[in-house]
């Protein structure tokens, strides 16, 4: 669920710059956000709606900025990846090696994003654990909506 909530915070940040980079009438390529942008908009939004303390902030930055980081790290790996296994189906050799090396890193990224939601939920107040409760389990599919999205962090980004 914690996961869900923080893919859909990163998709949400990662849409947001594609968007920007998309109404521009520049042919450059958009660079999509830091880790550190990452964890400023997801920390923006836990602000609102868990009225953060300024260093339960600052913690928090520290944690999504971290966990934005490997998420990308990750990534960069999948997609090598993946690159592997659409070659090893073509030429029907290793599709069982590379369909592990994609396990493996999506077990690394469940792992990391599980790991960063529950550092997040320690430095909350029993008050602020409740009501991040029940906004994660608010509307259908959670509060990142159904399915979240890719890294799964709170409030529309990256995975919490």
């Amino acid at each position: 669920m914690k996961r869900s909530i923080l893919q859909t915070a990163l998709l949400s940040a990662l849409a947001a710059s594609l968007v920007c980079g998309q109404t521009s009438t520049t042919t450059t390529t958009p660079t999509p956000p830091t880790p550190a942008q990452i964890a400023a908009n997801i920390v923006a939004r836990l602000t609102t709606l868990l009225d953060l303390t300024s260093s339960q902030q600052t913690t928090a930055t520290s944690i999504f900025t971290a966990s934005a980081t490997t998420d990308q790290s990750l990534q960069t790996q999948m997609q090598t990846a993946q690159t592997v296994l659409q070659t090893a189906i073509t030429s029907n050799k290793g599709i069982a090696a590379a369909a592990a090396t994609i396990g493996s890193l999506t077990t690394q990224q469940v792992t990391a994003d599980a790991t960063a939601d529950a550092e997040f939920y320690a430095i909350l107040t029993s008050a602020q654990q409740t009501k991040y409760a029940t906004l994660k389990l608010s509307g259908p599919g959670g509060f990142g909506g159904p399915g979240g999205g890719p890294g799964g962090h709170p409030g529309g980004g990256q995975g919490h």
